[in-house]
């Protein structure tokens, strides 16, 4: 049996890494008593693959994991079990059963959106916005190797402001391997400092095609 996890990473994990993040996920899993599937071989390893990494110090209410279960258990009952056993800052959302035949889930996203919050106004930010989506390229440099940021950058455009009054961007970033936009490169791009801005996950998009 295969099960799609859909879980939020809220404030209270927010500076907690990947690795963490999936370390965290499985010990959830053993505490529900779940009958987790392993990979055969010497390092047995749990047949749990999330979809997509989420950079330290962002949060999400749209992380998606895959779970491999050796025998049926009835949706319900694993939805139960897992809020139980759930620890302070990952909130399951919804589960599914999927077909065992699809590729694997890294395989299957093609995009994240992302929501922006600036902690320091920016009185031009209009045009900065239109400055970046203007451009033809964005050269920029991740570990050492060059890249162009521009054609990562699928959507782009204000929000309005949240509760407290501060400005918000919304963008839809491309992300399949080897073609992956980041928000915090986004913002750095437009000449807005990452440390000054929070950023969310609100939803990954994933491909129609599942053979």
């Amino acid at each position: 049996m295969r099960v799609r996890m859909r879980f939020a990473k809220t404030e209270t994990m927010r500076y907690t890494g990947h690795l963490d993040v999936y370390r965290t996920l499985h010990r959830t899993l053993i505490r529900a008593g779940l009958p987790i599937a392993h990979s055969q071989g010497y390092a047995r390893r749990p047949k749990l693959n999330l979809a997509a990494p989420l950079p330290l110090g962002f949060t999400s209410d749209w992380e998606v994991a895959d779970l491999w279960l050796e025998q049926p258990v009835p949706l319900e009952q694993l939805t139960t079990a897992i809020q139980a056993a759930s620890p302070p800052g990952l909130r399951l959302l919804d589960l599914e059963e999927v077909p065992l035949h699809w590729p694997k889930l890294t395989r299957q996203v093609l995009s994240s959106e992302y929501i922006c919050t600036l902690l320091e106004r920016v009185p031009d930010l209009e045009q900065r916005i239109d400055t970046l989506l203007a451009a033809d390229s964005l050269p920029r440099e991740r570990r050492g190797k060059r890249y162009d940021l521009r054609p990562l950058v699928l959507a782009l455009q204000r929000m309005g402001d949240d509760e407290q009054g501060r400005q918000r961007l919304r963008m839809t970033l491309q992300s399949q391997e080897g073609k992956t936009g980041r928000p915090d490169e986004v913002v750095a791009a437009m000449g807005i400092d990452p440390v000054g801005v929070r950023f969310h996950r609100s939803q990954l998009n994933f491909s129609d095609d599942k053979e």
